[in-house]
């Protein structure tokens, strides 16, 4: 690859790399540089059209730390559908369920990097919010101005504007 100033800029098609999506995803989430791969919209767009794998929602759902009921709830899927594409090793979400996948992802990122510790990040999530209408920032994460609103918060709770 070729290295840019902000990420790591495949020199052949970006289709072809995508084959390797688990590894990149799974190095990005291992080694904290996921802000690099978030950086990529032009890989995050390939992704998300060529869905993302069951093995990387399971990384997903280790940094969020919810129920596989409660991602299914968020990504609008039964349980049962779930517990279905776990079975599957060639399955891939849709593009749809990719891109909120994605969007968790980030919101975990972030979060981990602002509260010290997983189970302070998770305590947070779970814990009604004044500025967030007295729900909890989980209850949020199922639509995009949802996440906006919780991404906002993280923001300024790691620059220290409480309200």
């Amino acid at each position: 690859m070729k290295k840019n100033n902000t990420y790591d800029v495949p020199t052949n098609d970006i289709n072809d790399n995508i084959l390797s999506e688990p590894m990149l995803l799974h190095s990005y989430a291992s080694t904290n540089h996921f802000n690099q791969f978030a950086s990529n919209p032009l890989l995050i767009n390939t992704i998300i059209e060529k869905g993302v794998s069951y093995s990387i929602f399971e990384d997903i759902q280790k940094m969020i730390a919810f129920s596989e009921q409660k991602l299914a709830d968020i990504l609008s899927l039964s349980l049962k559908s779930l517990q279905r594409y776990k079975k599957d090793k060639a399955f891939r979400f849709k593009p749809i369920h990719s891109e909120k996948l994605i969007e968790l992802a980030e919101v975990a990122n972030f979060g981990l990097s602002v509260f010290d510790s997983k189970d302070q990040f998770n305590l947070w999530l779970d814990t009604p919010s004044f500025v967030l209408g007295n729900k909890r920032p989980s209850e949020l994460l199922s639509n995009s101005y949802g996440i906006k609103l919780v991404m906002e918060e993280l923001n300024r709770i790691e620059h220290g504007i409480f309200v």
